[in-house]
């Protein structure tokens, strides 16, 4: 009889550890859920970002091509022509 005992003794205290364990795991699970969270939030604000700084750089470029600077004029006639387009559709809508 007592290593019956002994035996659910055993299991008790195993049962005990592991559903200890399974405390710590899921309150583990739950940390790194949040810290995900938190590194989500950092990369879309990193990304809006990156993107603000892109626009102003280009901006910058087209802005020193007009102030005569040689590098990307191309671009900037290209971005002219672009725009006397855009004009040009919206006078042609406009008229009809």
């Amino acid at each position: 009889m007592s290593t019956i005992s002994e035996v659910v003794d055993s299991l008790e205290n195993r049962i005990s550890k592991l559903l200890h364990r399974h405390q710590k795991l899921k309150e583990a699970n739950l940390n790194l859920e949040s810290q995900i969270q938190v590194l989500k939030s950092q990369q879309n604000q990193s990304y809006s970002e990156i993107e603000d700084l892109q626009a102003k750089c280009n901006s910058l470029k087209l802005a020193n091509s007009m102030l005569g600077s040689d590098q990307h004029k191309r671009e900037t006639k290209l971005k002219i022509n672009a725009l006397v387009r855009e004009i040009d559709d919206c006078i042609s809508q406009l008229s009809e």
